[in-house]
């Protein structure tokens, strides 16, 4: 019983957007005298409610060009705008805050697409121990986590002080790649007081667990959030435009903060717990990100960017 009524269920889904759906479209471009883009920049205000909105309605357009243009090259987005408001009929010059809601929209959704590009990118460049530039921004590291403790050699136990796991820290950026060191170097420049007083905390014997391997754990959360869309709503709210890497090393710093005081919180037995605290911390920022007006907001001074609860 329970099978047939789900068919029957997914029968009625299908005709609705099949059928009903694209019907009721037409009538109600009919009587309002606007299409679908127009009714979705008119009665929202910029920012997640609006792209989202956008992105959909281009994603199941049975239009080519439409479909496309959430591909185009950055370079190419004022044009495309050009066309789809040629296709549409739409005066640009009785109507000119559509073009630019529509750019606005448009270069988020292809600049989200090039941040998902660049951020796969670092993750897959492997640290390499024969890289200067890879060796300095590890000693960068080092030096802003321990400014008063000098290093006594590359390969050292006193990686540990800063919550790798053993004396060669390359070892421990095979997940992340790059992109666990860019964001932990990011977060130690960028908001020192913050990074030094977590790394002082996390060395406690109450709360104990490891800084580094942590960063690289969170920057996991944060590229999983990435790749997986849910953290759509957050960049297209604090994002003028395109979403860029300093967005997304912004929202890690605030996964690290977050994630610190959710920690404490819970108050773990050991670090053994740190799965299911960590997958209890993941459900949160998942529901939180469900929100359309949801922007999350790094507490940290050194922010040049305002991401604030729209």
């Amino acid at each position: 019983m329970k099978h047939f009524l789900r068919v029957v269920t997914q029968f009625f889904v299908f005709l609705y957007c099949k059928c009903l759906w694209r019907g009721l479209k037409f009538v109600v471009r009919k009587f309002t005298g606007r299409c679908e883009l127009q009714r979705i920049c008119y009665n929202n205000k910029h920012g997640a409610r609006r792209t989202l909105k956008i992105e959909s309605s281009l994603r199941y357009s049975k239009n080519e060009l439409l479909q496309s243009a959430l591909s185009v090259h950055p370079d190419k987005v004022e044009k495309t705008i050009d066309d789809i408001m040629a296709l549409k009929k739409i005066n640009p010059d009785t109507n000119p805050q559509l073009s630019i809601s529509l750019q606005a929209s448009l270069l988020q959704i292809v600049g989200y697409r090039s941040l998902v590009a660049e951020v796969e990118k670092l993750r897959r460049e492997p640290y390499d121990c024969e890289n200067p530039e890879h060796e300095e921004m590890l000693m960068k590291l080092w030096k802003e986590l321990r400014p008063d403790t000098p290093l006594t050699g590359r390969i050292s136990k006193q990686w540990c002080e800063i919550g790798f796991q053993g004396s060669d820290p390359k070892t421990d950026f095979r997940g992340m790649g790059l992109l666990g060191l860019h964001n932990l170097l990011y977060f130690a420049e960028h908001d020192k007081a913050t990074a030094l007083q977590m790394l002082h905390d996390s060395l406690q014997p109450k709360h104990k667990y490891s800084f580094a391997i942590v960063g690289i754990n969170i920057t996991d959360l944060a590229y999983s959030l990435l790749v997986s869309g849910a953290l759509k709503t957050h960049l297209y709210n604090v994002a003028p435009e395109m979403p860029s890497l300093l967005h997304f090393q912004q929202t890690f710093c605030y996964l690290m903060q977050e994630f610190h005081r959710f920690w404490i919180e819970e108050d773990p037995s050991d670090i053994m717990e740190f799965n299911r605290v960590r997958s209890k911390f993941h459900r949160r920022i998942l529901r939180q990100l469900k929100n359309p007006d949801m922007a999350l907001c790094p507490h940290f001074s050194a922010s040049d960017l305002h991401l604030v609860n729209l």
